[in-house]
């Protein structure tokens, strides 16, 4: 592995649909040499009985992003059921992120906030996990972690307006897309056409995660 990788963590291709975003703020940060590896836990995407539907369409949606195959790791964990009602367990889901964390030297860890930005059950999971690494002091030395803000629903549908708001409060680290980068996200996004619901199109049009992501460290 490359030294000082940063790592997108998300789980299953579902959430690609929004972390797309993510990962293009981190390339802003990272052309200077790094790379970006990603980490998707699939659970074989099954909750619709369309995983390898959404597998496929995850790679689609990396390639876009200008992230190769080999940066993409997918877990397929039959005691972490793609469930929405389920909460996971975090000794497991900690033991199997941080595998993929020393396997990948990574320096940098980017996952959801305890709000999970919809507040997800999955999503939250992995934050608890990830918080459980840092907490107990069983991250690599060096190994920081950045949680995405969860926003109330106004803020998430204002699109760039949410800049002048998130301008004034307090945050450890806050990107703002250019034109040609939002527009590189919607096109990673519209690869998951099987996850392109009317709500999600609505995301598309309205959502300020396509336009700025503000950041905290744990």
């Amino acid at each position: 592995a490359r030294p000082g990788c940063p790592s997108v963590l998300t789980w299953r291709q579902q959430r690609c649909v929004f972390i797309c975003c993510r990962q293009m703020f981190v390339l802003q940060d990272v052309r200077g040499g790094a790379s970006l590896v990603l980490l998707c836990l699939l659970f074989s995407g099954n909750y619709y009985n369309q995983g390898e539907i959404r597998k496929k369409e995850l790679e689609q949606s990396c390639y876009v992003l200008g992230i190769p195959a080999s940066d993409v790791t997918v877990i397929d964990h039959r005691d972490l059921p793609d469930d929405p009602a389920v909460e996971w367990d975090t000794q497991l889901l900690a033991t199997l992120v941080l595998e993929h964390i020393e396997a990948k030297n990574i320096n940098l860890v980017l996952t959801f906030d305890a709000g999970g930005v919809s507040g997800h059950a999955n999503h939250i999971s992995l934050y608890t996990a990830v918080r459980y690494l840092h907490s107990e002091g069983k991250l690599p030395e060096g190994c920081r972690v950045l949680v995405l803000e969860s926003v109330n629903l106004f803020r998430k549908y204002i699109s760039f307006l949410d800049v002048l708001i998130s301008c004034l409060l307090p945050r450890d680290e806050l990107f703002v897309l250019t034109e040609e980068e939002t527009e590189q996200a919607k096109r990673a996004m519209r690869c998951h056409r099987s996850q392109l619901l009317w709500f999600r199109q609505l995301y598309l049009l309205f959502s300020r995660y396509l336009v700025l992501n503000s950041l905290r460290l744990l």
